[in-house]
């Protein structure tokens, strides 16, 4: 693929700051999100998680998206939900800002789930949300100088985006607690001990690894990588019924053009080339 800009995807016109914005663009089969709410540390306002679940909604349903990279061309990846701008929300018990069951749930969490391959790049400051939009990827990489925190112990708040359960999961009880219960900082390499990102990289090449990741995943079946997260996902709750799948899964798989691909291209020794 060629040189891409970390800014092609945002729009010519700033965004609005009291409101935010969430670019989107598919370029070859890439499926490109931007954070856009650069002076406010890209915080998250009631708009923005509404066109975070859209966004989620488009590459789910356009067949030439094979993988998406979420990402911003700020400084900061995300400072978490802006509280002031949430405030109203909060206190009319109102959560569908996160449970909009009209949209892709960009936490996966609430159904309708995401079927495709998502990375994220984050850098700078990666509050909260951020953190937990980040750990409902499944690949992420990061700035070496990014700075993790989960602040809801300071807010009066609990994490409603999933970290009680993936921070534990990855990390180990103690190792969560240690984060979820004080609301300290942390950086990249406590970050990549504990299982929470997968790489760390120059500010300078992250965008690129994230591209060069995401073009990988795009050359491969992608009939066989939906199957790979579904099972992966129903593995997380119910052991047994994963492997119960496999061979029924797998004997679907074979029955497709994508197998068919995949064992010519074995036997001539090449490359495959699956249908996009």
């Amino acid at each position: 693929m060629k040189s891409i800009s970390e800014k092609i995807i945002r729009p010519m016109k700033e965004a609005d700051s009291s409101v935010g914005r969430i670019n989107r663009k598919l370029i070859q089969n890439i499926f490109f999100i931007d954070i856009d709410r650069p002076t406010k540390m890209n915080g998250f306002t009631p708009f923005m998680f509404e066109e975070i679940a859209r966004a989620f909604t488009e590459y789910e349903n356009e067949s030439n998206a094979l993988c998406a990279i979420v990402y911003t061309s700020g400084d900061n990846f995300c400072a978490g939900m802006d509280l002031k701008e949430m405030k109203q929300l909060l206190e009319n018990n109102d959560h569908s800002y996160i449970k909009n069951k009209k949209y892709i749930d960009p936490l996966g969490l609430n159904k309708p789930l995401r079927t495709k391959p998502l990375i994220a790049a984050v850098k700078g400051v990666t509050f909260t949300y951020g953190l937990e939009l980040m750990l409902a990827a499944d690949i992420v990489i990061a700035d070496k100088n990014t700075t993790f925190a989960m602040l809801e112990v300071k807010r009066g708040l609990l994490m409603t985006g999933g970290a009680t359960i993936r921070f534990v999961q990855r990390a180990g009880w103690s190792n969560a607690m240690k984060y979820l219960l004080t609301g300290i900082k942390f950086n990249s390499n406590e970050a990549l001990k504990m299982n929470l990102i997968q790489e760390q990289h120059n500010n300078e090449d992250l965008f690129t690894r994230a591209i060069e990741l995401a073009s990988i995943i795009c050359k491969a079946s992608p009939n066989a990588i939906k199957e790979i997260i579904k099972n992966a996902r129903i593995a997380q709750e119910n052991e047994q019924k994963a492997i119960k799948d496999f061979d029924n899964v797998q004997n679907k798989l074979i029955k497709g053009e994508d197998f068919k691909e995949g064992l010519k291209s074995f036997i001539e020794k090449r490359e495959p080339h699956f249908k996009k």
